[in-house]
């Protein structure tokens, strides 16, 4: 009998790193004909999307259908998308991001099962039909009546391949991560390709690394350029602008210049990296997973500006008139606290990539950047480090088995 598979996502991250991978499980077991076996995707609204998260979608082969995250309470409410899809009898929706309760709503709307993907903790357990979990400890937060539905399947972020030492007599590259959401672009665009031209500026021509400013597939060109340009954004300061022919590149001193990679996903150019400049987000556990060294920021002099958390916080920061005061305030509690942020440090448990709170500079960013050029060292142990620490692959195809064994319970 013909099923369908109904995806469930919200923000940048989650589309790029937890969809692509689940839904290409997913196809691998369900086989090529799509009269049999169709892959949905719903997106949910997210305070940090881009609002092309569809496009990115639509992109991949192994999704049949895409709806934005406009047209989603209007299907929570009355069952009918956008495009007045059809739906098969059999099925099941999987939670890939957003509020775990969107899912077991999006099920009783459509009569299919329910699987879970929870990275920290597993909601609505007496109602959720399954749950695949990142490890034991969101298992144990569960009622135990209820902890024999999760079955852990590992991160979804570890499904990449980690890099092979080799050996690279070409100019190293050094990769540029601004991140996608608009509050971490104002702030990490200016900062790295500030930083990437005082490192350019300090170096002979020869002597120069390559930089590739690596672009998140819910940013394009044009929003790049306008949070670089001090027009535009106040946090920039003054940069050269994007210039697009032969391809895409910011001008840096000395004939160096920021290469712009569209290229997507981009996983084979950023294993040969010999290390990153990055914000927060999603970015770090892809980098964590290829072990790449990286050099995570979280800049604070701008504090009104970094409206980054989520749930209650990010909300409250967000308010119109107040939220920038509020901000400043919530962020300077929140960062007194000592957190990790980085993917790979909260993997280990401990700071195994630097990550730089504070009011970042530049050139302090291009010092440190120089330190690792000049000893290698450092980096290839850092690199070992995160080799030790990345999950198990094969999160995305277990979280399909048990899709499917669901499935095959309706």
């Amino acid at each position: 009998m013909p099923v369908d598979i109904v995806l469930l996502s919200n923000g940048p991250g989650e589309v790029t790193t937890w969809v692509r991978p689940v839904a290409q499980a997913l196809r691998q077991k369900l086989g090529e004909d799509r009269e049999q076996a169709r892959i949905s995707l719903l997106l949910s609204p997210c305070p940090h999307a881009m609002g092309n998260e569809g496009d990115v979608a639509r992109r991949y082969g192994d999704i049949d259908r895409v709806q934005d995250s406009a047209d989603f309470f209007r299907f929570l409410l009355t069952g009918k998308t956008a495009e007045n899809w059809d739906w098969r009898r059999r099925g099941v929706v999987v939670f890939l991001g957003g509020d775990q309760f969107y899912a077991l709503w999006a099920g009783k709307r459509l009569g299919y099962k329910t699987v879970v993907y929870a990275e920290w903790e597993a909601r609505w357990s007496g109602w959720i039909d399954a749950f695949g979990v990142m490890g034991s400890a969101v298992i144990e937060k569960m009622p135990p009546p209820y902890r024999s539905k999760a079955r852990i399947v590992g991160d979804l972020m570890a499904d990449l391949a980690p890099r092979e030492e080799t050996e690279d007599n070409q100019r190293p590259r050094i990769g540029l991560f601004p991140g996608s959401k608009p509050f971490k672009l104002a702030q990490g665009a200016p900062l790295a390709l500030a930083a990437a031209a005082e490192l350019a500026q300090s170096l002979e021509k020869e002597t120069c690394p390559r930089f590739q400013l690596f672009l998140a597939p819910t940013v394009n060109l044009e929003t790049l350029a306008r949070y670089a340009d001090p027009a535009f954004n106040p946090l920039a300061e003054t940069l050269t602008q994007l210039k697009l022919d032969p391809r895409p590149h910011f001008p840096l001193p000395n004939g160096a210049a920021a290469e712009i990679v569209t290229q997507f996903p981009a996983e084979e150019l950023m294993k040969g990296l010999a290390f990153a400049i990055t914000t927060v987000g999603a970015n770090t556990a892809q980098l964590g997973a290829l072990g790449v060294p990286m050099l995570v920021l979280l800049p604070t002099q701008h504090l009104e500006s970094m409206k980054l958390w989520d749930g209650l916080p990010g909300l409250l920061t967000r308010l119109p008139g107040v939220g920038s005061v509020l901000a400043r305030w919530i962020n300077a509690r929140i960062l007194r606290q000592k957190k990790l942020y980085a993917w790979p440090n909260l993997w280990a448990g401990r700071e195994i990539v630097p990550e730089w709170l504070g009011e970042i500079t530049p050139g302090a960013v291009a010092q440190q950047a120089r330190d690792w050029l000049t000893h290698p060292e450092k980096l290839a142990f850092i690199s070992a480090e995160l080799k030790k620490v990345r999950g198990p692959a094969g999160a995305a195809r277990k979280l399909a088995a048990l899709v499917i064994q669901v499935l095959e319970d309706v």
